[in-house]
């Protein structure tokens, strides 16, 4: 719904937006262009400021900037989609990976009786999140589209997903942690039990904690890396860069590291060069453990772009397969579809009142003619 406040005085335009905020509990946003502006666009969620003939004070006090009123729908129906699906799918990421990576030390203090020995060397721990993880999130939220600019434009029913919280609900977000969880089961069970009692290398070396710990840090790298590859629609080489770089930062970081003296490497001392390269059971366990973890959400994908897709599913599947060229016409008709679904609120719910008024009493007349 929207509230257009005209010849009123600065501090009623505040008023009003603090009326709906309350009285309806919605996000607001408040768009201006003068000095006059600036209490209401302060008082919304979002403020959105015109530059123009009448200064800077509103661009000043608000959140976003347009040069001119017609940018508005760009600013809402594109940047808005992207920045909501982009901002959700990043808070549900950041989610998974960190349940992913602290349940597997979880699952290894619970082994051990809890003896208060970690599985990981203590600079692996802290370069999760600043080295190995951060710069794939980063391409994330700054890059993803779902579907064009344009196609945001010419199907606004996209930008519903927004409003009714299709990305951020209680459900999805359970559903992400739920999978961290059963990533973190797997890595920890499949790693634990291959390399328990069995020899892994030619030498009939069996894995101590060094072992066990880089092979189990390994596996999260690769897990939460391939994961967020899936859960990525639209790829640049940058972002390509972020997810495959982290994995080959992490292999370059422990191979140098393990080169620095026992007494500040300690447990990541020679362990890639002597104990996990060498071995064609490191490989085969990082690869398979890999696919094991991603597996369900790779099926869950599958499932719902197959029997339950969603709107930018659809718009995504015409575009690769090349129908909105092949076939105009059913593009068209889809686009009209798309412009109709859109029209809901407060403004189409009177005007389909008034439609239904008008045709009440032109039938109550034609009965009065007839009679």
């Amino acid at each position: 719904a929207s509230v257009i406040c005209c010849r009123v005085s600065p501090k009623q335009k505040a008023l009003v937006t603090r009326l709906v905020k309350a009285g309806k509990g919605k996000i607001t946003l408040a768009i201006g262009d003068g000095a006059n502006d600036v209490g209401m666009i302060q008082e919304a969620d979002i403020g959105v400021g015109i530059s123009g003939v009448e200064g800077m004070q509103a661009v000043m006090a608000s959140d976003f900037s347009i040069a001119q009123f017609r940018f508005l729908e760009y600013l809402l129906i594109v940047h808005g989609h992207w920045c909501y699906k982009r901002i959700a799918t990043m808070i549900c990421y950041f989610f998974y990976k960190n349940i992913t990576f602290g349940l597997t030390v979880l699952w290894y203090e619970a082994h051990t009786s809890f003896s208060g020995q970690t599985v990981y060397n203590d600079w692996f721990m802290s370069l999760f999140n600043v080295a190995f993880t951060s710069l794939p999130v980063l391409s994330l939220g700054v890059f993803e589209q779902d579907v064009p600019a344009t196609i945001c434009l010419e199907f606004p029913a996209i930008y519903q997903q927004g409003p009714t919280n299709v990305f951020f609900s209680w459900f999805r977000i359970l559903a992400w942690m739920c999978n961290g969880l059963y990533g973190s089961i797997i890595i920890f069970l499949i790693t634990s039990t291959v390399f328990q009692h069995q020899a892994f290398r030619q030498g009939g070396e069996v894995s101590g904690l060094e072992e066990l710990g880089s092979i189990m840090y390994t596996c999260v790298i690769w897990v939460v890396n391939y994961q967020i590859a899936l859960a990525t629609n639209h790829f640049t080489w940058i972002q390509h860069v972020f997810i495959w770089g982290s994995i080959c930062l992490w292999y370059i970081f422990l191979f140098v590291y393990g080169f620095i003296t026992p007494l500040y490497s300690s447990t990541a001392y020679h362990v890639l060069v002597e104990a996990l390269v060498p071995a064609p059971m490191y490989w085969i366990t990082v690869l398979f453990v890999a696919l094991v973890c991603i597996l369900p959400y790779f099926t869950f994908s599958v499932f719902q772009r197959a029997f339950l897709p969603m709107d930018h599913h659809i718009i995504q599947e015409v575009i690769h397969m090349k129908k909105d060229i092949e076939d105009p016409k059913m593009w068209s008709k889809e686009k009209a579809k798309a412009v109709e679904k859109a029209l809901i609120g407060f403004t189409a719910r009177v005007d389909a009142k008034f439609r239904h008024l008008h045709r009440k009493i032109h039938n109550s007349v034609s009965q009065v003619r007839q009679a």
